[in-house]
């Protein structure tokens, strides 16, 4: 054997096992509350405000974004992020954290090529399958009907 494979499993021996399952579990319910919070925010602007159902749910993304806007600006997105796992990063709030996270890291470089490239660097890729998944959705929806 080895150098490298021997150290491996050396190191392997002394590592404690992920914890997969509970991990899995923990970012579902945690997906879950959000989801169910924005939900819940949709309902209330709908009957508060008297606006359409769009225009809530609109609404109540937009209310999730600043919530991890202002939370990521506090330092304490990261934290949170690292208790959710998934159940955090996969919703509008992880792309809100994203490019929220690279303005404030870059806003030394300027507005051009600190903020804005930076941010649309870590959130490009967000963005661009978002607008094809939309055109292909928009697209079959158009076909079938």
């Amino acid at each position: 054997m080895s150098l490298k494979t021997n150290y491996r499993q050396a190191v392997k021996a002394f590592q404690p096992a992920p914890p997969y399952f509970f991990n899995s579990v923990k970012a579902f319910v945690v997906g879950g509350l959000l989801c169910a919070l924005a939900e819940w925010l949709a309902k209330w602007y709908s009957s508060f405000f008297s606006i359409s159902a769009i225009s809530a749910q609109q609404l109540a993304v937009m209310t999730m974004m600043f919530f991890a806007i202002v939370l990521t600006g506090a330092g304490k997105y990261d934290d949170f992020s690292q208790f959710a796992g998934a159940g955090a990063t996969m919703l509008m709030t992880g792309l809100a954290n994203a490019l929220a996270s690279a303005a404030i890291e870059h806003r030394s470089e300027g507005w051009t090529a600190g903020i804005a490239s930076q941010m649309f660097k870590s959130g490009g890729a967000a963005i661009v399958y978002g607008i094809v998944a939309a055109y292909l959705l928009g697209l079959f929806y158009y076909i079938v009907s």
